[in-house]
């Protein structure tokens, strides 16, 4: 059962969550990530040790800095299929999402300070940037549900869906976690445009999902892109996006296209990074969630901090 945290829709705190996990751990670790999975790492007692050192940088951050912190488990690619792909059966996968969660709980009690939110985090089915919607809502439910399930019952907080291209698997996650009573976030990731993968427009898509699950999901968030490719989209639709909460920016500017071609980490320029997260919280002060994805690691974030 989770613990009885404030959670950022309704505490009102601004909360930092940690970085690309998956690009730190290749690049900046030098561990290999086969189909960029990285909950495979539970199952070896010195990998998980790495995982440990990760996000306990992150907890110390938040207690040293008053902030909040919301702490994603290394679930992102733990769902059915790619489970199969990387040889875990459904107990086995089961057993890992659970391990998962209980790993960042035991990190809380041990190193966390202040409010520390334990998130299931959730991927999409195919491959992120390329699968546009092969689903309906009703069988996004059912796959994202297994998983879901899982993480709720494991003592999750909340769940987070993050790198979404498209609302009919966004509903789907909603759908799922109303049904298991644990609150969802959305992350959609956005093009250069500001818009969707698919090239809905990010207001749209949000209304869309909100009208379908009657505003079911917790909060959204913007991710996987870098703060430029999303200032136009804020700067003319910011009144009108109160639902956004969050973002989990990248630190390169490249594309999604450039950035899966690239064998070398872009981590941009973290102090200008921090700086972009704080003036987007001044403008929007809706969004009170502040982090990094791809190319970000524990020096964005700490950047962030000073920013705020």
């Amino acid at each position: 059962m989770a613990i009885d945290v404030s959670l950022p829709h309704t505490s009102g705190r601004v909360f930092l969550t940690d970085g690309g996990l998956e690009t730190d751990l290749i690049f900046l670790r030098g561990i290999d990530l086969p189909e960029f999975a990285s909950f495979p790492l539970l199952d070896d007692p010195a990998q998980t040790a790495v995982l440990r050192d990760y996000f306990v940088d992150y907890l110390r951050l938040a207690a040293g800095s008053g902030l909040g912190l919301v702490l994603e488990s290394p679930t992102w690619r733990a769902s059915s299929e790619w489970g199969e792909i990387l040889g875990y059966d459904a107990d086995r996968l089961a057993d890992v999402n659970r391990r998962a969660v209980e790993l960042l709980i035991d990190l809380r009690s041990s190193e966390g300070s202040g409010d520390v939110v334990v998130s299931g985090c959730i991927g999409p089915r195919g491959d992120a940037y390329v699968d546009l919607g092969s689903m309906t809502p009703e069988e996004a439910e059912a796959y994202h549900g297994v998983q879901v399930g899982v993480l709720a019952d494991a003592g999750a907080d909340i769940v987070s869906a993050i790198t979404l291209t498209n609302t009919a698997e966004a509903i789907g996650v909603v759908r799922a976690a109303q049904a298991r009573a644990v609150p969802a976030v959305i992350g959609f990731t956005v093009e250069l445009d500001g818009r969707l993968p698919t090239g809905m427009a990010l207001a749209d898509a949000m209304a869309e999902v909100d009208a379908a699950t009657d505003a079911g999901a917790a909060y959204f968030m913007i991710n996987c892109a870098h703060p430029d490719h999303f200032a136009s989209t804020l700067a003319a639709d910011g009144a009108t996006l109160p639902r956004l909460g969050g973002v989990k920016a990248n630190a390169s500017r490249r594309s999604h296209a450039e950035l899966d071609d690239s064998t070398e980490l872009d981590i941009g320029e973290p102090a200008e990074f921090g700086s972009q997260l704080a003036d987007l919280h001044a403008r929007h002060p809706n969004i009170t969630v502040l982090g990094g994805c791809c190319g970000t690691d524990i020096r964005h974030l700490a950047a962030v901090a000073n920013a705020l």
